[in-house]
């Protein structure tokens, strides 16, 4: 920013919000030496932006000192030739302050751009290695803030904070030097009166922020009223209680509110200029009375010409020292946006891929759960001392009250979490000595709530496995049962899902992701309540989909349905963490405790459910 704009302009926040004081970071070398490490790479590319603004610093500050010579040799001195010669040299100058403005503009912008792209992607890269605690702890708005505001923040910072520091420092010092070289008292008077200037940018900036944010809020109440009152849920609730009165006395409430502070934020800036631009007078007025007095009473070698180039270089100084004057809180603003974004990059990666990984052939081998103890914080432990072995091409369901444990179990398994003690062998070997992708790539998960993109029914089931044939594809639809319905479907696998599949019914988006397991082709299905939300026909037929898979592949059900949990090998009862049953149906009912109570209550009402179907 060559020109010596400030960060934020006449009106920009000249001081720090209560919040910002509260939270604002420790500036320590090492945070410094951080940042400045992403730097770096573009060395070259910033030294030749401090060499830009150094020479279109001086440029744009020689149209200045000409004038000196515009008035005393062109004007006064009455010579026509050196008038024009002067006036083109101004020109001049300042068309290549300006040029040059450009390239240095361009570069910085360049430098910004590259240095936020660089952070995105190891944003990006250090989040998707974060384990699922990371996302079920922190708001999702949260982590999208700091992958996007946080990190455009940056290039701000970059384009507008550091650079204003260098291009204002040199503005301010070939001013300066110009000034003190033409009458070192003059320069001292200005000096003195420049910081004057300042006192009624900050008042006037700190009451116009003061009226921004009360605006931004109004304006925050007023949109929350229209996302209630206009919603069509909303509406229907406003017209069925009669509410219509009523909320429209609260929206022009509000309305009239918004209109007040916008009338006071106006005056505010009409005030603003009104006490500016007096202080801005009493500088010149003050260099013509001492430089007049100097050449009328004291006989002091000064020109006209020299009096015009100070009150000219005095007022390409306002805006330098204004901004200067506001550094601190630009530069803790700024290693504030720093911090917040560090604060994740430090975030530890809790489930890690191991430095030598053994990767076995997971299609042969047992699922052995040894001694497995896991809790999602030290407040409470979820799963104790789990024991079960999986064998190859055999089926076990996990039965349970909401809440005991039977889906962390599940995740434990692609390490979505890591277990607190204990171990999950596979083969024989500890799961967390095999890399993550192979680990995964074993792995197949049909839950309750499968998430499809938006996309093609076509690109959701190529998320599974990017080199499928039409023929792999339509193969897997119709294991699914699903391909009568895409047939029916003007674009077939071309159809469009929408967001997160809201175009297809329950069970059909169930059903699209049961296929897409099935072409991921795993060595272990696992089929987390895949039914559970699913009206009874939907039911029925992703039953149908999911019995030859588990008759003939290594698999492990959580179901609700006792149909299902028939056709496993195992039962495996789950209560307060901890396998408290295991066994056959029969043998579990016999037995008079958990799993039979959840027979009575629940599957019993499934079975008939069945024989009616």
């Amino acid at each position: 920013m060559a020109d010596g704009r400030g960060h934020g302009g006449p009106f920009g926040r000249a001081y720090m919000t209560e919040e910002e004081k509260a939270n604002q970071p420790k500036i320590t070398f090492a945070l410094v030496k951080r940042v400045m490490s992403y730097l770096k790479p573009y060395v070259l590319q910033l030294l030749l932006v401090m060499v830009c603004i150094l020479i279109s610093s001086i440029l744009k500050l020689l149209p200045s000192i000409i004038t000196g010579k515009i008035v005393d040799e062109g004007l006064i001195g009455r010579n026509l030739r050196a008038l024009v010669y002067y006036i083109l040299a101004s020109l001049l100058a300042s068309f290549m302050g300006n040029l040059i403005g450009v390239a240095e503009s361009y570069l910085n912008n360049w430098i910004a751009q590259h240095i936020t792209y660089d952070m995105r992607n190891q944003m990006f890269r250090h989040l998707q290695r974060m384990s699922q605690r990371f996302f079920t702890n922190n708001n999702q708005g949260d982590i999208i803030t700091r992958m996007t505001s946080d990190i455009a923040g940056v290039e701000t910072v970059i384009a507008s904070t550091f650079t204003s520091i260098i291009s204002n420092i040199m503005t301010l010092t070939v001013a300066l030097v110009a000034m003190f070289q033409r009458n070192y008292l003059l320069a001292i008077i200005g000096i003195i009166i420049v910081p004057l200037f300042t006192i009624p940018t900050r008042r006037a900036g700190k009451t116009r922020w003061t009226l921004t944010r009360e605006s931004q809020a109004c304006n925050d109440e007023i949109n929350g009223i229209l996302n209630e009152t206009m919603s069509v849920s909303g509406q229907l609730l406003v017209k069925l209680f009669g509410k219509e009165e009523y909320e429209y006395e609260r929206y022009s409430k509000a309305n009239d509110k918004m209109v007040k502070l916008n009338i006071r934020e106006k005056l505010a800036g009409r005030w603003f200029f009104v006490v500016l631009h007096t202080f801005t007078s009493i500088g010149p007025m003050l260099i013509y009375l001492v430089g007049g007095i100097l050449m009328i009473n004291h006989g002091a070698n000064l020109t006209v010409g020299d009096i015009t180039v100070m009150v000219a270089l005095l007022g390409q100084m306002y805006m330098p020292v204004n901004s200067l004057l506001n550094i601190q809180v630009d530069w803790m603003r700024s290693m504030a946006l720093f911090s917040r974004i560090f604060e994740y990059f430090d975030m530890e990666v809790e489930v890690k891929d191991p430095e030598n990984p053994t990767n076995p052939n997971l299609r042969h081998g047992n699922i052995v759960f040894d001694h497995v103890h896991f809790s999602y914080d030290e407040s409470k432990e979820i799963l104790k001392d789990i024991n079960f072995t999986l064998k190859n091409g055999d089926c076990i369901a996990i039965v349970g009250p909401s809440g005991s444990g039977k889906s962390t179990i599940i995740n434990l398994i692609p390490r979505l979490y890591d277990v607190g003690s204990g171990r999950i062998k596979w083969n024989g070997i500890d799961i967390r000595n095999m890399s993550l992708n192979h680990l995964r790539e074993g792995i197949g998960v049909v839950s309750q709530e499968n998430y499809l993109f938006n996309g093609t029914i076509r690109e959701n089931l190529l998320y599974a496995k990017p080199d499928a044939t039409e023929e792999d594809m339509i193969e897997a639809c119709k294991k699914a049962n699903i391909y009568d319905f895409i047939e029916k479907q003007e674009k077939g696998l071309d159809a469009m899902v929408g967001n997160r599949g809201l175009k297809l019914s329950g069970g059909e988006k169930q059903r699209i992701a049961i296929a897409r397991v099935l072409l991921k082709d795993p060595a272990l299905f696992i089929f987390d309540e895949a039914t559970s939300a699913l009206d009874s026909i939907s039911e029925s037929r992703i039953q149908e989909a999911i019995e030859p898979i588990i008759e003939t592949r290594t698999s492990i059900l959580i179901a609700h349905r006792l149909s299902t949990i028939l056709e496993a090998d195992e039962i495996l009862v789950v209560d307060d963490g901890r396998i408290v049953e295991r066994g056959q149906h029969s043998e579990l009912v016999k037995a008079g405790g958990v799993y039979q109570r959840l027979y009575e209550t629940q599957f019993s009402k499934a079975l008939v459910g069945d024989n009616e179907e």
